[in-house]
């Protein structure tokens, strides 16, 4: 399933996944009234991602992968996504026009 990908390729995705999930919800444990525009506007955009099914766990989307990361969501990064899926360190949850990868 590797293909041509390394485990330092794979390992890198994993770290910046985990550099995005801890950005993002250091955002969302914010008191509102500390926050500026900016990331206010950003709280209630997660606040919107949010689900049933995903309440109560770390979930990230492809724009929070944009956005604080550096990586590209290109056909490699999907590839090493359904590696992660497969050793079930991440799960996807559809809808809503959305995919959410839950951190397993």
């Amino acid at each position: 399933m590797r293909g041509r990908l390394t485990y330092q390729q794979i390992n890198g995705v994993i770290e910046e996944i985990n550099k995005a999930v801890v950005s993002k919800y250091k955002i969302l444990r914010q008191p509102m009234k500390s926050m500026n525009n900016a990331n206010r506007n950003l709280c209630h955009r997660f606040q919107e991602e949010e689900t049933k099914d995903t309440k109560g766990n770390f979930f990230i989307v492809e724009a929070d992968i944009k956005e604080f990361t550096q990586l590209k969501v290109d056909k490699r990064f999907h590839s090493i996504l359904s590696i992660l899926r497969n050793c079930q360190r991440v799960r996807e949850a559809r809808g809503a026009r959305l995919v959410r990868y839950v951190i397993c």
